[in-house]
C-alpha cells in the first residue's frame, strides 16, 4: 500500500476510535424510531429511513437512491429501501448491508429498561435493535461519516444498503431491490452482511441452512368443557402433533455437517396462536408454527412430505382435520470457502481484533442467502454478543467502533 494510503487509513482509524458519543446519539435516534414491521404490530420503517437519509444528506453524499416497495398494511403505503454510494479510486465496491426493521420487544416486564430508549452501562448499550441490526448499520455509517468529513477517497467505492422487511421474509426489502435494480451489483464486488457474529469476532459465516416456516392448523369441534365428549379438542390434537414432529423429525433426518453449529437440522415448534377466550370452552381450532432449519444436503421437500405424513396420521387418530401451510421458505446457500475476498476479510479482522476468524455455517438466515443465490460472494461477519430478539438486547460500544475499523481496512486495502 502506498504511503499516502497508509496515512489515510491511519486518519480513518483515529476518527473511528473517537466516535463513542456519535454512536450513542445515533443509536438513540434509531432505537426511538420503533421500526416494527406490520407482522409485529408496527407501522414499518419509514421514520428510520428518513432519519438516515437526512444524516447522509448532511454529509454531502449525493449518490442516494430509494427503492421503495408498496405495502398497504402500513400508513405510508410503502416500505423504504435506501442505497448510498461514496466513490472510490476503483468502481469495485464494498457493499455493506443492514436492515431497518426490528422485532417486537416481547414481554416488557423482562426488560430492565424501556426497550425503545437506549440505556448505557459501561461499554454496553441496551435497547431493541441496538445489536440487530443497528450495530452493523452504525458501524457502516461511522465509516461513511469519517470518509466525508476527512475528505478521503478510498481505494474501493463504498456502498451502503439499508433494507426493510428482513425480519419477516425480505419480500419488501432486498428481494425488491434485486428485482428493481439487479444491475447495481457485480460479481467482482465485495459483499458484507454484519448481521451475525460471535463475541470474539472469530467466525465468518459462508453458508446457511434452508429455512422453512410451517403453519399447522387443526380443526376439531368446539363444545362446552363440561361435556368434552360432544366435541373434538383441537388443542389436544395439536399438542400431539407438536410432540410427534419434535420427536420424529430429528430421527428421520439425522444427517450431520460439521460446518454448522449445531451440525444437524432443527425442527422447533415456536409461535402458538390464541384459541378460545373462555376456560370452559373446548377449542375447535388450533394453530401453531414450526421453524425448520435444514442442512443443505437434505431436500426441503422431503421434510415437508414427512411433516404432512405425521400431521395427517395424528389428526386421524384424534378425529380432527389438519392443514400444513408453507409460510416462508429460503433455500440453503453457500459461497466458495476459498474465495479470495474471504482472505481479505480475515486479514482485516486480524489487523483489528488480533485473530484470524474461521470459516463456518449457521442455521439462522440472513440476506446473504439472496445474494449467494445470484452468484454474489456474500460474507457474513461482525463482532456480536448474540442478544438479538432477547429482552435487554445489548451491544458493545467498542465492538461497534472496531467493526467499523475492519470495514475501513477492507475499503482502503481491498484487492481486485
Amino acid at each position: 500500500m502506498l504511503p499516502s494510503a497508509n496515512h489515510d487509513l491511519a486518519r480513518l482509524l483515529s476518527v473511528l476510535h473517537q466516535s463513542e458519543e456519535r454512536i450513542l446519539a445515533w443509536q438513540s435516534a434509531l432505537t426511538a424510531s420503533r421500526a416494527l414491521p406490520p407482522e409485529h404490530g408496527g407501522d414499518g420503517e419509514l421514520a428510520k429511513a428518513q432519519w438516515l437519509e437526512t444524516l447522509l444528506q448532511s454529509l454531502a453524499i449525493t449518490d442516494l437512491k430509494r427503492f421503495d416497495a408498496k405495502d398497504a398494511r402500513v400508513s405510508s403505503g410503502l416500505r423504504p429501501n435506501l442505497i448510498c454510494r461514496i466513490p472510490g479510486q476503483s468502481p469495485q465496491t464494498l457493499w455493506i448491508f443492514s436492515h431497518l426493521d426490528v422485532v417486537g420487544p416481547g414481554d416488557l416486564s423482562a426488560w430492565s429498561h424501556d426497550p425503545w430508549s437506549v440505556h448505557r452501562q459501561g461499554d454496553l448499550i441496551f435497547g431493541r435493535g441496538v445489536e440487530d441490526n443497528q450495530q452493523g448499520m452504525v458501524s457502516s455509517l461511522l465509516l461513511a461519516h469519517a470518509l466525508m468529513t476527512q475528505k478521503i477517497t478510498p481505494r474501493l467505492t463504498l456502498g451502503l444498503v439499508f433494507m426493510a422487511d428482513e425480519e419477516c421474509g425480505n419480500r419488501f426489502g432486498l428481494s425488491h431491490i434485486l428485482a428493481s435494480a439487479p444491475q447495481l451489483f457485480s460479481e467482482h464486488d465485495y459483499y458484507l452482511v454484519p448481521d451475525f457474529g460471535r463475541p470474539k469476532a472469530e467466525l465468518i459465516e459462508v453458508a446457511e441452512k434452508a429455512t422453512c416456516w410451517l403453519k399447522i392448523t387443526t380443526q376439531g369441534e368446539q363444545c362446552h368443557a363440561s361435556t368434552p365428549q360432544k366435541g373434538h379438542n383441537a388443542f389436544v390434537a395439536g399438542s400431539a402433533i407438536v410432540l410427534a414432529l419434535s420427536q420424529e423429525l430429528p430421527k428421520r433426518f439425522p444427517e450431520s455437517n460439521p460446518l454448522f453449529s449445531p451440525p444437524y437440522s432443527t425442527f422447533v415448534p415456536s409461535r402458538h396462536e390464541a384459541n378460545v377466550q373462555g376456560i370452559n370452552i373446548v377449542p375447535g381450532r388450533n394453530i401453531f408454527y414450526l421453524d425448520c432449519r435444514i442442512l443443505p444436503e437434505i431436500p426441503p421437500q422431503r421434510v415437508l412430505e414427512a411433516v404432512e405424513e405425521l400431521v395427517q396420521t395424528i389428526s386421524q387418530n384424534y378425529g380432527v382435520t389438519s392443514r400444513v401451510t408453507l409460510e416462508h421458505e429460503q433455500r440453503a446457500s453457500a459461497m466458495d470457502a476459498t474465495h479470495p475476498h474471504l482472505k481479505v476479510l480475515q486479514e482485516a479482522v486480524k489487523a483489528v481484533y488480533g485473530l484470524t476468524p474461521r470459516i463456518g455455517g449457521v442455521g439462522g438466515g440472513t440476506v446473504a442467502a439472496l445474494l449467494r443465490q445470484r452468484g454474489l460472494p456474500a460474507m457474513v461477519w461482525a463482532c456480536l454478543l448474540d442478544t438479538c430478539h432477547s429482552p435487554d438486547e445489548h451491544a458493545s460500544l467498542t465492538a461497534i467502533q472496531n467493526d467499523s475499523c475492519v470495514f475501513a481496512q477492507i475499503l482502503m486495502q481491498g484487492h481486485d
